[in-house]
């Protein structure tokens, strides 16, 4: 389900500041975030920021298409390995 229109999209109030100020400074260090559950800005178009995915920290260059979705939708926190093989169908026949 979406957000209402009339809250507005939600960032996390540290990362704001953590924002602004690197758009101010003109800064362009990666900003390390918990908050993936804040929405892209299009004040942070051209920043990196390093998303926590659960256990290790994922580089996230901001650009103009992801204005609007969420920060850990670029940061998955699961791996896939592929499904079974030939060798576990063979075992299983046995």
């Amino acid at each position: 389900m979406a957000r209402s229109l009339k809250k507005g999209p939600f960032i996390d109030g540290h990362l704001s500041k953590k924002v602004d100020t690197a758009v101010s400074t003109d800064d362009r260090k990666i900003i390390k975030t918990w908050s993936r559950r804040s929405t892209v800005m299009p004040k942070m178009i051209g920043l990196t920021f390093a998303v926590h995915n659960g256990n290790k920290f994922i580089p996230v260059y901001v650009t103009d298409n992801m204005v609007g979705h969420k920060l850990g939708e670029f940061a998955p926190t699961r791996t896939f390995r592929g499904h079974a093989g030939k060798s576990d169908a063979k075992a299983k026949g046995k």
